[in-house]
């Protein structure tokens, strides 16, 4: 016969409360405490299992978190550049510029709320000229209107709302919402800065926005992928800014429309998760439907100092769905010795111009031009 003692009391306790973490709720952000990233992620795995099965080959990192969020997984015609996904995102976001037209539309459809997260941010209206002060109030006092609008609109129907001054949304959303694995979209078009945290990120219009904070599935051509093999290390003279400039000057300014750009390789991890997102931002130069990088232990650093570590872990469980299958293919391949990278800037006409201290010189390779530095 077992007796309760208070050892074994203590013991029960324990294991509780273990059993109890195991399934406690992680939300996206301390502002959405009722969502539960392990949720998602745990229905992003199941997704992901059924298209393989189908399918009958590895997969990249990209196809995993699109298919990923398929609506019909079982059923849908998955055919990269041809075939149209219907997708679940997992939350949306709007710039206050994009967001006054979508808010109008969301509330015309007389849904009471919103059916995913989803965050309005005022900084796009702001507008530079005397300072940050003098703007922020000139902007405040010029869009209080629409500002109020999209404020009460927010309360009323569920969106996040972050008043003129809180900061840009891009790194907001860095700081905040974005995770490994997530499905973003955003009404902007550098909403693709996310990437560097790991997940799906794409800019859209307000109707495409609205569809999804209606609960309808929203529809994106399946992107081919561009893999970028990443080796070497970046050196103290280089930036990730060098990383997509070097990029763009591969591709061109349209060589990625219609492509989600996906970097992979050892020299990933000598790149901070602010420099991922920078080359994830201005892939959208490119024409690239977002761009993307693999968890790795610099993102789970950055997840750490921004006191969402409890999502470090669970990506760390996951870090087998958050990259590429060993084997997967890629429409097209580019390598880049990160070790061998020199500083770049754009120079006039779209040239790219490889700075050789102390004076600029235009690649052998590029039309001549001309270059003043004042």
């Amino acid at each position: 016969m077992f007796k309760l003692t208070k050892t074994s009391t203590q013991m029960c306790t324990r294991n509780l409360r273990t059993t109890a973490g195991l399934f406690q709720r992680v939300p996206m952000s301390k502002f959405d405490p009722e969502t539960d990233v392990r949720e998602n992620l745990a229905l992003l795995q199941k997704n992901v299992d059924v298209v393989k099965s189908r399918l009958r080959r590895p997969l990249t990192l990209s196809e995993k978190i699109v298919y990923g969020h398929l609506d019909e997984p079982e059923t849908a015609d998955i055919v990269r550049g041809e075939s149209y996904l219907r997708l679940r995102p997992d939350r949306v976001a709007m710039q206050d510029a994009t967001a006054q037209m979508a808010m109008l539309q969301f509330v015309a459809s007389g849904i009471p709320r919103v059916a995913v997260p989803s965050t309005i941010h005022c900084d796009h209206l702001i507008e530079a000229q005397l300072g940050g002060d003098l703007d922020l109030n000139r902007a405040k006092d010029i869009n209080s209107e629409v500002y109020n609008f999209l404020s009460t609109a927010g309360a009323k129907y569920g969106a996040g709302f972050w008043k003129p001054g809180s900061g840009i949304i891009h790194q907001i959303i860095l700081e905040n919402y974005a995770y490994p694995g997530i499905m973003l979209i955003g009404t902007d078009s550098h909403t693709v800065n996310g990437g560097g945290l790991g997940g799906v990120f794409v800019g859209v219009g307000g109707a495409d926005a609205v569809d999804v904070m209606a609960g309808i599935p929203w529809e994106l051509k399946c992107p081919k992928v561009i893999g970028v093999h990443l080796i070497g290390e970046i050196s103290a003279w280089t930036s990730p800014k060098d990383v997509i400039l070097r990029v763009a000057d591969i591709l061109t300014v349209k060589g990625g429309t219609g492509a989600i750009v996906e970097y992979f390789g050892p020299g990933v991890n000598s790149l901070s998760c602010t420099g991922m997102g920078t080359i994830c931002n201005m892939g959208a130069e490119i024409g690239a439907t977002t761009s993307i990088f693999p968890y790795n232990e610099r993102m789970a650093r950055y997840l750490n100092a921004t006191e969402r570590g409890d999502i470090a872990k669970i990506a760390d469980n996951y870090k087998h769905l958050l990259e590429s299958d060993e084997g997967a293919e890629y429409d097209e391949v580019i390598e880049i010795n990160l070790s061998e990278l020199k500083p770049l800037i754009n120079g006039p006409s779209h040239l790219i111009y490889v700075l050789r201290s102390p004076r600029l010189e235009p690649e052998p390779r590029k039309r001549a031009g001309q270059l003043r530095l004042k």
